[in-house]
């Protein structure tokens, strides 16, 4: 059994998911607490302080998007979405929202905890990387730091892991295949979660999203972080 020492906040108010959640993170060596409603799952943030929150969108109360945006409003745990809706406008909903991956049920154990990793993976700093910067826009790696014209920007972890992708390979065009390996991990190649993130941090980022001055869309390619502007 791994021992990981991470807190994990199921959220499905379906009890056998909850328990065929518990018992296969449990055996991986996570710390598993549960909620049956939005509400719940607020109050068990607050209480648990988990390390990853796995959110059902269908929940009796407040939805699993309501839910997040709440989350987000004070939060940036790392929130796994979990439906039984495949549509693309859900998805976009849920990471519009600032969910960080969206699950479709049925899944196996594997996909799970393979999502989790990356998610994991994106939480982890090293003391010693430096401060990069572009223009106004201004990243400290050690600090989990974005700054524009000296102002904190507030960005999911989803976010703040593509744009330290693109500032650390500032100047040189990254096709899409290559920022989800970077940031979604090997074999992802869900282009819906990229365009939406990309869109999100355009519009925290840039002066004017619609034209933007330093994440720069190379068109049938990828994307390139402008360095000067």
């Amino acid at each position: 059994m791994t021992q990981t020492n991470q807190r994990i906040l199921v959220v499905d108010d379906e009890t056998p998911i909850r328990r065929y959640l518990r018992a296969a993170l449990t055996a991986q060596g996570f710390t598993v607490y549960e909620a049956s409603d939005g509400n719940e799952a607020l109050q068990a943030v607050l209480s648990h302080r988990p390390d990853m929150v796995i959110l059902d969108l269908g929940l009796p109360d407040i939805d699993g998007i309501e839910v997040t945006k709440r989350l987000r409003e004070w939060s940036q745990t790392p929130i796994i979405i979990l439906s039984v809706h495949e549509a693309e406008n859900d998805k976009i909903a849920a990471l519009d929202a600032g969910a960080d991956d969206y699950l479709t049920k049925p899944f196996g154990t594997g996909e799970l905890l393979a999502r989790m990793r990356v998610v994991q993976r994106r939480q982890i700093t090293n003391a010693d990387e430096p401060v990069f910067q572009a223009g106004a826009l201004k990243m400290d790696i050690s600090r989990r730091l974005v700054t524009l014209d000296g102002e904190e920007i507030a960005l999911t972890p989803t976010e703040y892991d593509l744009l330290k992708t693109l500032i650390t390979h500032a100047g040189k065009v990254i096709t899409h295949r290559q920022l989800l390996k970077m940031v979604w991990g090997e074999g992802y190649d869900d282009m819906h979660i990229l365009r939406v993130n990309i869109s999100n941090l355009r519009r925290k980022i840039e002066p004017d999203a619609a034209r933007p001055t330093y994440l720069v869309t190379e068109a049938g390619v990828g994307y390139r972080l402008r360095v000067n502007s």
